[in-house]
């Protein structure tokens, strides 16, 4: 049956491209067309071959004997609505097969309508890709140029290689080059330092002079005093004949000294600001590799001596008209152990030097060595203080005892005993006789270093007490203890504190008064320094140490405070902030 419908199907085609067949032979074969759908349609009926295979068979069959039949009678119009309504029916069984594909039921789309789905396709691939094509284009242009970037970025990369390998190998050749002028810059380095110390040296030796001359025409005046006050000379030296059994040729007596005078020069001199500006960080000085226990300013000069536990002491040049400098003028080592305490001589050619040898060591600038060596105390002494006339130095020691040095006769003049444990620390009075000690037993004590009696003694701390101090300008003296606690006295009224400030929990190692008097600067075990103002006892802090500060000290002009502790570090306040740092 197949094989007949192909050759119909193909004669219908012959026929309908040729017409000059007659009208009889298309009605023969419409006829031979109706028997055979009429037998196809009974052959439907009757028992035959399965539903799936009907359904794969007869849709192209009966589709293409309408087709050919509406063409070969010519019923064009007809034709056009069949195909509009077949292949609408079409997509619907298509979509309907699409959902029974599951059942093994699945009709195959005519060509016709398979053209149409892909001409549909083929619409919205047109329209994307018109949509698509400016994208594309502005893409193209943006590959395009980043090429030509790249291309010019590449060679400006082999131009910056050029210029790194130059550069290269110009810093080798400036290295070497370098290299061949270090050791003219380490003797250039040399000897400018060693200018500086003879420079040093010179200006100390000039103040010598000066000093000495003075000290002549000191001594003519207090001839003069002396014969004057005869009664009183010769009552003092029966007092002390009674304390002492021999007399050396070169021992001299205490000068008698007007404080009065002094104290109001001082306070017309280094009258404080009424509304100065905050102290802040202006320089540092990696001054000792070990901690720093002692630092001192230098009576007249921009000098600070510093005393560590690498048993060596150094002087440093202080930064002066605003030149940063921060270098060793002179080194000290003699001692056998590490240095508690230093103090200028007051003519500022001398250093005494306290040490856990139980020496005291008195070094001279000019010659810079050891001159004399104080042997007395059997422990380890704290601290040393000069007398105004520079001819006596007094010392304490954790022997219990304070001792009195004959500078001229390099003798003990006195020894100081009434602390039960060890004295800490001793200072003299400026411009009096007056010596004043204090003690981990919680005393202070006062003596006159003429007679070496006790005056008067200040009780008033809970804890042993580290350090004394006194105003330049007043009758004002501090004592710290090892809580923190800060005393202020009055000397002529040693039954009460005048104030008390709290610095504690932890100890305030050191004090320093300025110039004015107005001002009280504490080294503190917490790793502040702070500033007391005496009137009002309002405290500022100043804060950069991470460890414990040791000492602290004004300069002469009390706008500076410059502070040392167990990091070696010497720090410098100011009122301008420069932050400068100097490794030595």
């Amino acid at each position: 049956m197949s094989a007949r419908r192909k050759e119909r199907a193909d004669g219908g085609n012959k026929e309908f491209f040729t017409e000059e067949e007659g009208r009889s032979n298309e009605e023969k074969d419409l006829e031979e067309e109706m028997t055979e759908a009429a037998s196809s349609t009974e052959t439907r009926g009757k028992p035959g071959p399965s539903k799936q295979q009907i359904i794969l068979i007869i849709p192209e069959a009966v589709d293409d004997f309408l087709r050919n039949f509406l063409r070969r009678t010519s019923l064009s119009r007809t034709l056009n609505s069949f195909e509009s309504e077949w292949y609408n029916s079409a997509q619907k069984l298509l979509s309907e097969n699409m959902t029974k594909a599951a059942t093994g039921v699945f009709l195959i789309p005519d060509a016709l309508t398979h053209r149409q789905l892909l001409q549909n396709e083929l619409e919205t691939v047109h329209r994307e890709t018109e949509l698509i094509r400016p994208e594309v284009l502005v893409t193209g242009n943006s590959l395009l140029r980043m090429q030509r970037e790249r291309d010019f970025h590449r060679l400006r990369y082999r131009q910056v290689a050029e210029e790194k390998n130059r550069l290269i190998e110009d810093f080798k050749r400036l290295k070497i080059h370098l290299q061949s002028y270090e050791p003219a810059v380490k003797q250039l380095k040399d000897e400018y330092e060693a200018a500086l110390r003879h420079k040093m040296l010179i200006s100390l030796k000039k103040d010598k002079v000066k000093n000495s001359t003075k000290a002549r025409l000191n001594q003519e005046k207090s001839q003069l005093k002396k014969e004057r006050s005869i009664k009183m000379s010769m009552s003092i030296d029966k007092s002390l004949a009674k304390r002492t059994t021999t007399r050396h040729p070169k021992d001299i007596d205490f000068s008698v000294c007007s404080r009065l005078m002094n104290s109001q020069q001082a306070q017309v001199n280094f009258e404080k600001l009424k509304n100065p500006s905050p102290l802040s960080l202006s320089c540092s000085i990696r001054a000792h590799k070990l901690p720093i226990s002692c630092i001192d300013l230098h009576p007249r000069k921009q000098i600070l001596a510093s005393a560590s536990d690498d048993c060596s002491w150094r002087l440093w040049a202080l930064p002066a008209n605003e030149e940063k400098i921060g270098q060793v003028v002179l080194t000290g080592v003699g001692h056998s152990d590490w240095l508690s305490g230093c103090s200028f001589h007051p003519d500022g050619s001398k250093l005494a030097t306290t040490s856990g040898d139980t020496n005291v060591c008195l070094w001279d600038f000019f010659h810079g060595c050891c001159v004399l060596t104080l042997c007395g105390h059997s422990q380890p002494t704290w601290g040393c203080s000069f007398h105004s006339s520079g001819h006596f130095l007094a010392s304490c020691s954790a022997d219990t005892t304070a001792k009195l040095w004959d500078l001229n006769s390099q003798r003990c003049h006195l020894t100081l005993r009434r602390h039960t444990a060890s004295v800490n620390s001793v200072c003299f009075l400026p411009f009096t006789n007056l010596l004043l000690t204090c003690s981990a037993d919680k005393a202070l004590a006062m003596w006159d270093a003429r007679l070496g009696v006790c005056t008067a003694t200040f009780d008033g701390h809970q804890h042993p007490c580290n350090h004394i101090a006194f105003s330049l300008a007043g009758n004002t003296m501090a004592s710290c203890d090892s809580r923190g606690i800060i005393n202020l006295w009055d000397i002529r009224k040693p039954a009460l504190a005048m104030a008390t400030v709290d610095a504690g929990p932890l100890a305030a190692n050191q004090m320093s008064f300025s110039p004015s008097g107005k001002m009280l600067a504490v080294a503190s075990s917490d790793g502040l320094v702070r500033v007391v103002e005496v009137d009002s006892c309002v405290v500022s802090i100043l804060s950069g140490y991470s460890d414990v500060v040791q000492s602290v000290t004004f300069d002469h002009k009390g706008e500076t405070v410059m502070s040392a502790g167990t990091d070696g570090v010497i720090k410098i306040w100011s009122r301008e902030q420069v932050n400068l740092t100097i490794d030595n």
